[in-house]
């Protein structure tokens, strides 16, 4: 049977005041904090499918709030509140509405501190795969990176690799850029601050996760600042962030299965698609398996059914 796309693959709510939009989330503007809505939209290669992956947008919430109470020792992060419960407390002004969506909202919903962003994302890479492993094979090197010769697909790192790249719109395609050229966009020390966070987050989710069966391969992290120091803010160590694979079938010398959105990038891959909007259409045993892969990730981290 097909599970239900629910309420939120595009998500309304006429009476808040709408920010933006990216391809996930949903942003509302409550005066002195936003509201951050995951939807349970896709996107793959950057562009957002027609189709909606159900509790999608809940699995990325509660596994960002596991996480920030997790890393709040490395970084301070934008969370106020991910309770629909405390939400009219917070946001008095907007009480009404946000009692009146509480249903929408409920587990796919945060509260945030305003911060500005920094104008790069993050990437840490622990395992040669993806992208990376392409260009390894043509360049020997990886975003500019030389790495050692004789490397196999999905193979372990000495150390984890930082490639930060540009913050796409909607329908755009990121860009890697060098750790240089990140330091001129979000300045010298930003750039040496949020390198060495990225990879003490990295290290200490990849530490965890590995007791619990899960190898994360990459991840990506987005900064930004409030009250003048850098915060953790966005999603964080999510199945649509990061490649998560199963401990138990890791084999270096191969691609791996995983329990992230790459069962859909596999899929995509093998159409005749340019990666450019119009997206085709996902199947429905696509979209029903990447849900229960989702659920498992979940789960396997946090101990916890959705």
């Amino acid at each position: 049977m097909v599970r239900n796309n629910g309420v939120v693959h595009k998500t309304i709510l006429p009476e808040l005041e709408f920010l933006s939009r990216g391809k996930v989330r949903d942003i509302y503007d409550l005066g002195n904090c936003l509201l951050m809505v995951s939807t349970d939209r896709l996107s793959a290669f950057d562009v957002v499918m027609n189709e909606g992956i159900p509790d999608k947008g809940k699995v990325l919430t509660g596994m960002t709030e596991f996480w920030l109470d997790y890393l709040k020792d490395i970084v301070p992060n934008h969370l106020i509140t991910a309770d629909v419960n405390e939400f009219s407390n917070v946001c008095p002004k907007y009480a009404d509405a946000l009692l009146k969506y509480a249903n929408v909202l409920a587990g796919r919903s945060m509260i945030v501190k305003k911060a500005n962003p920094l104008s790069a994302e993050c990437i840490v890479r622990g395992y040669i795969t993806g992208s990376g492993w392409k260009d390894y094979k043509k360049t020997g090197s990886i975003c500019g990176i030389e790495i050692p010769a004789g490397m196999k697909e999905s193979e372990m790192f000495p150390e984890p690799l930082f490639t930060p790249s540009t913050k796409a719109d909607i329908g755009d395609h990121d860009a890697n850029i060098s750790f240089d050229e990140m330091c001129k966009i979000v300045g010298e020390n930003e750039g040496i601050q949020i390198k060495d966070l990225s990879i003490k987050i990295y290290k200490r989710a990849r530490d965890f996760a590995r007791e619990r069966g899960i190898i994360i391969a990459d991840t990506k992290l987005e900064f930004g600042f409030c009250e003048g120091e850098i915060i953790l803010i966005d999603e964080v160590l999510t199945p649509d962030s990061s490649r998560f694979w199963p401990a138990n079938k890791y084999e270096a010398g191969r691609s791996q299965e995983s329990f992230d959105k790459q069962f859909v990038r596999d899929f995509l891959n093998q159409l005749s698609w340019d990666k450019n909007p119009p997206p085709p259409a996902l199947p429905e045993e696509i979209i029903n398996e990447t849900t229960d892969l989702y659920l498992e990730a979940y789960k396997k981290l946090t101990g916890k059914e959705l």
